[in-house]
């Protein structure tokens, strides 16, 4: 019996340090883009892989630029749209998540998430798509350490070059000039609006981008998008 409780615990041990490690080695990176910017992030992997699997020759549309050449109007869409107290909020909105809790308690599933900006883009450079509980703790961790050590501008400015807007589209540029033929500079109101819509569900509306639920979502940001608050 000795030899086997010795076992567990050398094996709980060797777990606990291959985590441990595995928390330092994110932090790092997460101290890394402070200053510099991620040239890709684990969700573009994964969506690359997956697009080779049907030819080998595909490859990511997603072009860098700095959060000063991208339009406010894009950054008070999305805040209107994804996390409307994004600035205020030290990683997660509370009140958003219990509201989320509470439509999928009346729903009998899970239909909102209540994710920040911030959380949405824990997911994004680290983690899977697949849902665990794992998964929200470890992004929930990476939360943290972004908001510990990155401003707000930072995180938002790494977000917008970062998210999925299309089927290999990622970035506020290569949004932009897929779907409007213009730099993401040169977004106008409706044009941001319509792109904030379009991030629940990107590929989905990429193939329908007059869908008549994207345009009446694009309505509504449109309206709320001049009060959002902006780093």
């Amino acid at each position: 019996m000795k030899t086997l409780w010795g076992w567990l615990w050398r094996g709980m041990t060797i777990a606990f340090l291959l985590l441990l490690l595995y928390q330092v080695w994110i932090f790092a990176h997460v101290l890394w883009w402070i200053k510099y910017n991620p040239s890709t992030s684990a969700f573009m992997e994964t969506r690359l892989a997956a697009m080779q699997d049907t030819n080998p020759d595909a490859r990511l549309q997603y072009s860098w630029v700095p959060y000063a050449k991208i339009s406010n109007n894009l950054k008070r869409a999305l805040v209107a749209s994804e996390d409307a107290n994004f600035v205020d909020h030290e990683g997660f909105d509370w009140d958003g998540i219990q509201k989320a809790y509470q439509k999928d308690i009346r729903k009998g599933k899970i239909v909102a998430g209540g994710s920040t900006i911030s959380q949405q883009l824990a997911k994004n450079l680290f983690l899977s798509g697949k849902r665990s509980p794992f998964r929200k703790v470890e992004e929930a961790a990476i939360t943290v350490m972004m908001e510990a050590v990155m401003d707000k501008q930072r995180i938002f400015e790494i977000y917008l070059n970062v998210i999925e807007w299309g089927n290999g589209v990622f970035g506020a540029e290569a949004a932009a000039r897929h779907y409007y033929h213009i730099s993401a500079s040169q977004l106008s109101a409706a044009q941001a609006a319509k792109l904030a819509a379009m991030v629940p569900n990107p590929r989905y509306y990429d193939k329908h981008f007059n869908a008549p639920g994207l345009m009446k979502k694009t309505g509504i940001i449109m309206v709320r998008m001049n009060s959002s608050d902006i780093p």
